[in-house]
């Protein structure tokens, strides 16, 4: 036994003399608490480097000949929706470091002393700080758990250990605080055992689906100075550089689930999304009259739900992946890369994940969620699931989908023709020009791009019913010419009737409308359109003829003809 002490001994001075000369001196760093040590937390007299964690005699059971007692604590465990690894008490090497990091035994507390250390200022344990894990492990990395081939395969975005890099260690098949720590070599900074520049180390094990395309694994903005450093634990100036920690924290994450830096989801977006370092400036969106207001929701999301939302909420994360988001463009209906990787709903009301189409990604909210925004007009036909809406066996809808049914729309502007295709973010965006793509805030309802007035006795202009404009020509629409400008042209500038009192800006679904009523989008407004004798209806006569019948404003038409 004192043979075997002593050849432990021995491997303890090799061990600190081979450090000298590979890497960092473990003397010159903060695990040195010697009398010696060049940080605040060490000794007042004790000159011996290792006896803190080793010693040749009255050693714990624990290798390697171990100077600590066991914390004797039990811990809280991380816990995450999306983790696929079966947590368990911290073993091994990690538990060796809580021995110190847990806060709960006396630094100075050493198995081959009657005594403890003492240490300067009247310290005894690990001082609150990052350092400090606590006995809450819920926000710190996972550790102790089994990491082989068939975690990696379930959870689908780990690699295989067998691919693992070769400074990366796993103990008995666990992994380890080690695994990511050197105690005895601090070269790249908090024990690492590889620089963490452009996340290398994380991605060592983490294999994101289309992070190699990702804006946050590409981009070299930088932080402008203004507002919240976005980096204050890091030396790296870059969203490429910083990478993974851009959002997450390692350890003492202030939101557990995810490790994330911000309790509030949104607010380790906004850090950077603020104009201080992405280009466009998506706060300022957000706290428009009108928005996806992600600050009235607080960890309601969660990556792992999937189809439609049943309780209400919007934050970033449900309509951008932060892991795959990129800029690469898509004509209509495709999603494109600022959408990519993130769940929705099928035109058949099914979950989806990743969505294809944009539309899939609105569906996810706007369509059988059963806590949706209502619809702002009170109409004929009620309806307010835009997946029935927008559907292609509909009478009537725009484009969202497919091609329209209507292949006669004399007014549309080039480069738009019955065969076109548009976004819901044509109609629904921020309102500004230059502003960031995308339904963030706009200061008109619904979050729409451009003006769409809905009030009846409003004057025709170009900003009045800007929003239709911009596809359909207001000389062709109001014109003189035959049934879609004469007609507009006296219902909109004679009798100052909305666009919206008529048409129905969605569509009507088949299972309510039928095409002989309800083409062209018509959809009576019922506060102000309402029947006469019974009857209520506009009938399709064909290619610019029909008929109304209805009493609106004290008229009556029955029929009025066209």
């Amino acid at each position: 036994m004192v043979k075997s002490k002593l050849f432990y001994a021995v491997i303890i001075i090799s061990i600190a003399f081979n450090l000298s000369l590979n890497g960092q001196n473990l003397s010159s760093t903060v695990h040195n608490l010697s009398v010696s040590g060049p940080g605040s937390i060490k000794a007042t007299s004790e000159t011996e480097l290792c006896v803190f964690c080793h010693t040749p005699h009255n050693s714990s059971p624990r290798a390697p000949l171990w100077n600590k007692s066991d914390p004797g604590v039990s811990y809280t465990l991380y816990n995450s929706s999306t983790s696929e690894a079966a947590i368990g008490q911290p073993d091994g090497a990690s538990i060796l470091c809580l021995s110190c990091h847990d806060g709960t035994i006396a630094l100075g507390s050493v198995l081959s002393k009657t005594t403890d250390i003492g240490f300067n200022s009247g310290v005894t344990t690990m001082p609150a700080g990052e350092s400090n894990l606590s006995t809450d492990l819920s926000d710190d990395h996972p550790i102790s758990f089994i990491y082989n081939s068939t975690l990696a395969f379930n959870d689908g975005q780990l690699n295989d250990p067998s691919a693992l890099p070769q400074y990366i260690t796993l103990e008995n098949g666990k992994l380890q605080c080690t695994s990511c720590h050197d105690p005895h070599k601090n070269d790249f900074g908090n024990f690492l055992v590889e620089d963490n520049q452009f996340s290398a180390l994380c991605l060592a094990c983490h294999d994101k689906t289309n992070w190699d395309i990702s804006s946050h694994k590409t981009s070299n903005a930088t932080w402008n100075g203004s507002g919240v450093d976005p980096w204050p634990k890091s030396d790296y100036t870059t969203v490429a550089e910083n990478a993974c920690e851009s959002c997450h924290a390692p350890h003492n994450a202030a939101h557990s689930q995810r490790l994330l830096n911000y309790s509030k989801d949104e607010d380790n977006c906004i850090v950077c999304h603020n104009g201080n370092v992405a280009s466009k400036d998506i706060q300022s969106e957000l706290v428009k009259p009108y928005s996806h207001d992600v600050y009235s929701y607080d960890q309601l999301h969660d990556p792992s739900e999937s189809g439609t939302i049943t309780t209400k909420h919007v934050e970033c994360q449900d309509c951008h992946n932060p892991h795959q988001v990129n800029n690469i463009t898509a004509s209509a209906p495709a999603a494109s890369g600022y959408i990519e990787g993130v769940s929705g709903v099928s035109t058949t009301g099914t979950a989806v994940n990743p969505v294809q189409y944009q539309y899939e990604l609105c569906y996810k909210c706007h369509a059988d969620s059963p806590d949706k925004p209502s619809s702002p007009t009170y109409r004929q036909i009620e309806q307010n699931n835009v997946r029935l809406e927008f559907d292609v066996n509909n009478p009537s809808y725009h484009p969202i989908e497919a091609a329209g049914v209507n292949q006669n729309v004399r007014s549309l502007i080039s480069p738009y023709t019955e065969s076109s295709i548009i976004f819901c973010t044509d109609c629904h965006a921020s309102n500004e020009t230059g502003a960031p793509k995308g339904p963030h805030g706009s200061i008109y309802p619904q979050i729409l791009k451009y003006n769409y007035v809905r009030v009846d006795g409003t004057s025709e202009s170009s900003q009045t019913y800007e929003l239709c404009y911009q596809c359909h020509d207001r000389n062709i629409v109001n014109g003189a010419g035959r049934f879609a400008g004469r007609i507009h042209r006296r219902h909109i500038i004679v009798d100052k009737v909305s666009c919206n009192t008529c048409h129905d800006p969605h569509g009507i679904s088949s299972s309510q409308g039928n095409s002989t009523n309800n083409t062209h989008l018509i959809n009576f407004d019922l506060s102000v359109v309402s029947p006469y004798n019974g009857r209520l209806e506009f009938v399709d006569q064909g290619s610019y003829r029909g008929s109304c019948y209805l009493k609106c404003h004290g008229k009556t038409h029955n029929p009025k003809s066209y």
